[in-house]
């Protein structure tokens, strides 16, 4: 089947993270009242690796257990994210931005989703400069709700009028990416090496494919449309 929707992840996937995510996080959670000298953070810490790509409200609201420390911790989160995207600590990861563009010249439609809140997403994209280089950027909201659900990729699809979902293919560097993908009937579900998972886990999550890096997909979209 031919591809017509390639929805790829942000941070990790097509944009080089370097650890921004911790970094914000640790600032998140010094908003909520822990520190990095307190005995929780360490525990913290692993439990963001370990949900890396879900949505970051949930993330908190798992983690602090309360709603409004739960609100503080991602206002933070979100504010120093941006503001870090803003000063140019954000850079595409290599060969993200001519696969983009490649794919767009034969057709293929492209959507950005990511775990962070809109106007997070808004200030990525102005910081890179590409609010033109997808035909659409998609976040968790009302009545979207981020990974591992499939909403996202299923708003993409509804809104870029994908004829069949096994026509869609979604790229990421968590095994939440995947699991989305999965959930919403993807024909091919990527992993990426580039971001926080390691072969192993994204292959436990059951991709369809585990990539260097998503300069890799034009060629197993070219041989999913031979087969």
């Amino acid at each position: 089947m031919t591809t017509e929707l390639v929805v790829f992840d942000m941070a990790g996937t097509t944009v080089a993270d370097d650890g921004l995510v911790e970094r914000a996080f640790t600032a998140a959670i010094a908003a909520a009242g822990v520190s990095e000298e307190d005995d929780r953070y360490a525990g913290m810490l692993d439990y963001v690796r370990e949900t890396m790509g879900q949505s970051k409200i949930t993330v908190f609201r798992a983690m602090l257990g309360d709603e409004d420390l739960a609100q503080r911790a991602n206002a933070e989160f979100e504010g120093s994210y941006g503001r870090m995207a803003a000063a140019g600590e954000c850079k595409p990861i290599p060969g993200a931005e001519e696969t983009i563009r490649g794919l767009r010249e034969r057709g293929v439609r492209v959507a950005f989703t990511t775990g962070f809140a809109p106007a997070t997403q808004r200030a990525l994209l102005d910081a890179l400069g590409w609010h033109d280089l997808a035909d659409l950027a998609l976040a968790p909201g009302d009545g979207v709700r981020g990974r591992p659900y499939p909403d996202l990729v299923l708003a993409a699809a509804l809104k870029l009028q994908v004829t069949d979902v096994r026509a869609i293919a979604v790229v990421g560097d968590t095994p939440a990416d995947v699991r989305t993908g999965l959930a919403a009937g993807a024909g091919i579900v990527a992993g990426v090496l580039t971001g926080a998972s390691s072969r192993g886990e994204l292959e436990a999550a059951h991709a369809t494919h585990v990539l260097d890096s998503v300069s890799a997909l034009p060629a197993v979209l070219e041989g999913a449309a031979q087969s």
